[in-house]
């Protein structure tokens, strides 16, 4: 067994490679929307799975050279416009995909007594593409790394600004696909143009945005949350939350108001965030978090839109009301931020986001990304569904992950300052306490109709 939480160092037997598309695609520039080219989006998510069982790194190539086919974006570049440098576009060039193999002398076994918590050797599972800036790093970069015991560890890094994770989701299974059922089409065919969500002219912009800001350097007047959290060591914490912990939260909201389990789940997070970091009581403290608009605009985004087909929905109050509210109140929040996400709000908020002065306001926000309704955990090349999906890394940032086995539970995982985590941890915990004597007053939540 492992010594320590240390990954043992990669064995790279050859130099990686590029995975081009196996026949001719399209050579064209491809226009990326304004909720494409954000700031805050400029970063690859990277994900991690480990299997059981390994697959032919020869089939791998294989099945991602074809898939490239209809996923040709993500063998192309980044380039920035030539009306305007902020402005990015994608090169559908065909250069390809970078595609690493390692060996690692670690058994699937010990790699999952580590997996609770990410920790910055993880990295060594990712190949580092050297690159002057964001633009020069290949939209799609991949590593194999087959284990001692024949399992293997899969890790991607898939550019946000082509995609968000429904779009990766949905190219990661159709990879899985081709690889497990190379004679059969596609179950979704990708839908890459982003016309759609192109701003009107002349812009309207109808409706407040509390989730961005323009940018100002000489503004210093209040607390940057974000810039305090980074100027420490950051530690992860991971908690999972099964179906009878998300029960209980919804009971605190009953019987007056229905939620689902991402409102209870994340107004509850957000509020033990902000207990934990003892923030004045007047700072307005915001809670960011992804809705997806497929179906909010009119008409509808097209089935298998390939682009990030979501927007932020912003929740805020001053820390003194979070802190002394109750639960109920905080999801009334989070509801509220989701209704106003109208066709018109969306089409305003891209209208927006054409003056590129205006950045997301993460100075007084934790933002909160789900991942655990997406499908991720499902991946299966041909050997079997994996024994662990999550991310490479943890960040301030807060992801909602699926737990293996148990698709009704939600792991909650983010990092913070060392003497930070114990109190947050405290904080998401303590309503158990408080309900461990009222599980047998017969409540059943079916019967008070909660989604």
């Amino acid at each position: 067994m492992l010594k320590s939480a240390e990954l043992p160092d990669c064995c790279y037997p050859n130099q990686p490679i590029l995975i081009c598309p196996s026949c001719p695609t399209p050579k064209h520039s491809l226009y990326l929307s304004n909720l494409d080219d954000q700031k805050f989006l400029r970063f690859s998510i990277k994900y991690l799975y480990l299997f059981k069982k390994s697959v032919s790194l020869d089939c791998l190539k294989y099945s991602l050279s074809k898939v490239l086919v209809d996923y040709y974006p993500l063998a192309g570049r980044l380039r920035a416009t030539s009306e305007d440098d902020q402005k990015l576009k994608v090169d559908c060039n065909g250069e390809g995909a970078v595609f690493a193999e390692a060996f690692m002398d670690i058994t699937a076994e010990e790699f999952l007594e580590l997996s609770k918590k990410p920790n910055r050797s993880w990295r060594k599972l990712l190949y580092r593409v050297e690159a002057l800036s964001f633009l020069d790093v290949p939209p799609l970069v991949v590593q194999v790394t087959n284990l001692r015991c024949g399992g293997m560890i899969l890790c991607t890094a898939i550019n946000h600004c082509l995609c968000d994770g429904i779009g990766t989701s949905q190219f990661l299974h159709a990879w899985a696909h081709i690889t497990g059922k190379p004679n059969l089409d596609l179950p979704i065919t990708p839908f890459h143009s982003r016309q759609v969500l192109k701003p009107r002219s002349p812009a309207q912009i109808n409706f407040s945005h509390p989730g961005y800001t323009r940018t100002n350097p000489k503004d210093n007047t209040h607390m940057d949350i974000v810039k305090f959290l980074q100027s420490q060591p950051l530690v992860p914490t991971s908690l999972i939350f099964t179906t009878s912990h998300i029960l209980q939260l919804k009971r605190q909201c009953v019987p007056s108001l229905k939620c689902t389990t991402f409102e209870a789940l994340a107004s509850h997070t957000w509020r033990s965030w902000v207990r934990s970091l003892d923030l004045s009581p007047s700072l307005n403290a915001k809670l960011l978090f992804s809705v997806n608009i497929r179906k909010k605009l009119i008409p509808e985004i097209p089935q298998g839109f390939y682009g990030n087909g979501f927007v932020l929905g912003c929740a805020q109050a001053n820390a003194k009301d979070l802190v002394s509210a109750n639960l109920h109140h905080v999801v009334r929040l989070v509801q509220q931020a989701k209704s106003v996400l109208n066709d018109d709000c969306i089409r305003s908020m891209v209208d927006l986001l054409e003056d590129k002065t205006v950045k997301t306001d993460l100075s007084t926000s934790l933002v909160i990304s789900q991942w655990s309704k997406l499908g991720l955990e499902d991946l299966d090349f041909g050997e079997g569904q994996p024994l662990h999906m999550g991310p490479l890394t943890s960040d301030i940032y807060c992801l909602f992950l699926p737990v293996i086995g148990d698709s009704d539970a939600v792991r909650v995982l983010v990092s913070m300052p060392e003497g930070i985590v114990e109190k947050f941890e405290f904080y998401m915990k303590e309503f158990l306490d408080k309900e461990d004597n009222k599980d047998g007053n017969g409540y059943h939540e079916e019967d008070n109709g909660l989604i």
